[in-house]
């Protein structure tokens, strides 16, 4: 029988780690191949640790990004491949500066997908994860992931599509994750509030709640992940350059996720099986022997 494979496509090197990583840890640890795939070098992240501002850091800070990532993949026992494309930046201002020249964003369509595609062929995922038409959050990076995800869904098994990438290979299912819920960041809010401490979630639930849109209502899927969220906080934690201890995402220790919020959040945007929602599996419905034939 085959085993479950799992791709899930990212901008940046750290987005697999606060995005939907318990479950990618939950997967390769029950046997199945799961690989992420980094589209960008991170090359133009801030220094978001303040610990982390010192000298030689930023000089290096793509190579920096490299070993953070290799950490953060061996904390969650997946594999991983960079894309290489040149990290776009957030643009800041009013009105907003054009984007670099050059940078991934920029990119043609067809060339990422090109390149998501050969991964596709080469992996041969039943299912894959990616971000949604608001990227997650409106980073241009991340709204140019779900473009060329949702090409690379339609191309990878069409036989006409770049034969010289590989034999044709279709995915069954593909997601999008949804790893921001407000209704987490209130229960985690409301226990550290509870003990007497101070919550970095005020401000995030604020800015969340004044968006009419309702992400709870567009999940389809959660997965039961709470026994891995060890391994999500050492995977952020390994992102030292961008992850401040102090901030939202290490500020309630793992018992008390695991008590107020034991899954992470999917949304099944594309299947070519059939499943019934809800579900609590991303492989439900799948047929793992599909293109078996071709991988022996």
């Amino acid at each position: 029988m085959s085993a479950r494979r799992l791709l899930a496509i990212h901008a940046h090197p750290d987005d697999e780690s606060s995005k939907g990583a318990a479950t990618t840890a939950k997967y390769a640890a029950e046997g199945g191949r799961v690989k992420v795939l980094t589209c960008t070098d991170g090359q133009r992240g801030d220094i978001l640790n303040p610990a982390m501002d010192r000298p030689g850091v930023l000089e290096n800070i793509r190579r920096v990004r490299e070993d953070e990532m290799a950490q953060a993949a061996a904390a969650l026992g997946v594999e991983h491949e960079w894309l290489g494309f040149e990290d776009s930046g957030l643009p800041q201002g009013d009105p907003l500066p054009p984007l670099p020249e050059g940078c991934f964003a920029l990119e043609d369509d067809d060339t990422v997908c090109r390149e998501v595609v050969r991964v596709i062929r080469e992996f041969r995922p039943q299912v894959i994860i990616t971000y949604d038409e608001n990227g997650g959050y409106p980073h241009p990076d991340h709204i140019k992931v779900h473009v060329v995800s949702m090409l690379a869904w339609e191309k990878a098994g069409d036989p006409e599509y770049a034969p010289e990438l590989g034999a044709p290979w279709t995915p069954q299912k593909l997601y999008y994750s949804h790893g921001f819920i407000l209704q987490r960041m209130e229960r985690l809010h409301e226990m550290l509030v509870a003990r007497g401490q101070r919550s970095p979630y005020e401000v995030m639930i604020k800015r969340w709640r004044s968006n009419e849109a309702d992400i709870m209502g567009r999940v389809t899927t959660q997965i039961e992940c709470s026994d891995y969220f060890d391994r999500r906080a050492a995977a952020l934690t390994a992102h030292a350059t961008q992850i401040d201890p102090a901030g939202a995402f290490l500020a309630s220790p793992v018992e008390d996720q695991q008590k107020a919020w034991p899954t992470e959040e999917f949304e099944l945007a594309r299947s070519r099986v059939a499943t019934t929602v809800p579900e609590d599996d991303l492989f439900a419905g799948v047929d793992l022997d599909a293109g078996a034939a071709k991988e022996d």
